[in-house]
């Protein structure tokens, strides 16, 4: 069992952070890693990326959107209710070193993966400017943490209601076209990710991307994360989470996660259903 000591709604509560007690994984976890998550015990095991960690408090922090009957499930429990199951650390850490200029990208959940990776390079030694977008300005989260974690930060709404009227590409041909880059971390939705990296991969800058795959067990037994890097196929439980973004093959990634859209909706509209009557 693994109790929530803090919560709070973020994005007009679309997003839902979660401080969970966890000390044996606070105490081992990294960036990049992840842990999974299963509410109940008929519930769904759900992946997360850890958003940070507090070995002090022996806490984890995770932050996720509400997609599905299990998510919608996740936001229903409340300070001091338990998941029935916490595994983790899991997955490779960032490999974090000094390398000079980094660029951080983040859109929506993504930007929560991204903190800690921020948090690490720059306690490395290395100049960061983070890069975050959100459809509007209501529904962008962790401006301040992000803040504190780059030297500089921009902001890009799809509307225009906070920052850059446009989309974080539009900065970071700018920045790269203004600066030498190094390395560039860009997570969040998959077009994102993919439209980043086919702008670094004409500048030639080293870029990370962090991958969400459907996944099981999230020990590289069942297969179902796998993604195509390259030429070969790798498992994102064991092999990532993340990965050269000039090699993954992120159209065949948007297909594989779109496979059970129509039933993730039907589930949780049920779900609803249920929970009104």
């Amino acid at each position: 069992m693994a109790k929530i000591v803090n919560r709070e709604e973020m994005a007009q509560g679309t997003i839902i952070l979660n401080e969970i007690k966890a000390p044996r994984i606070s105490q081992k976890a990294k960036p990049g890693q992840f842990v999974i998550l299963q509410a109940d015990e008929t519930g769904e095991r759900i992946p997360l990326t850890m958003a940070d960690t507090n070995p002090d408090k022996g806490t984890i922090t995770i932050i996720y959107m509400v997609i599905g009957k299990s998510t919608a499930r996740f936001k229903d429990l409340k300070v001091g209710d338990e998941y029935y199951a916490l595994i983790g650390p899991l997955g490779k850490p960032t490999h974090v070193e000094k390398v000079g200029k980094v660029v951080c990208v983040g859109g929506g959940t993504g930007i929560a993966v991204l903190h800690p990776i921020a948090q690490a390079l720059k306690a490395a030694g290395n100049e960061v400017t983070t890069i975050l977008g959100a459809r509007s300005y209501d529904l962008l989260i962790m401006e301040e943490k992000m803040k504190a974690a780059s030297n500089t930060l921009h902001i890009c709404t799809d509307d225009g209601s906070h920052g850059h009227h446009g989309f974080v590409t539009d900065v970071l041909k700018d920045v790269l076209e203004k600066e030498e880059i190094d390395l560039v971390v860009a997570i969040g939705p998959i077009p994102m990710m993919k439209f980043c990296s086919l702008i670094t991969k004409e500048k030639n800058v080293k870029t990370l991307v962090s991958l969400n795959p459907i996944m099981v067990d999230g020990t590289g037994m069942c297969g179902c994360c796998r993604v195509t890097i390259g030429n070969d196929t790798k498992f994102a439980c064991v092999d990532g989470p993340e990965f050269d973004g000039h090699k993954v093959d992120f159209d065949e990634l948007a297909k594989r996660l779109a496979s059970y859209l129509d039933d993730e909706k039907a589930s949780y509209d049920a779900y609803e259903k249920c929970k009104a009557q």
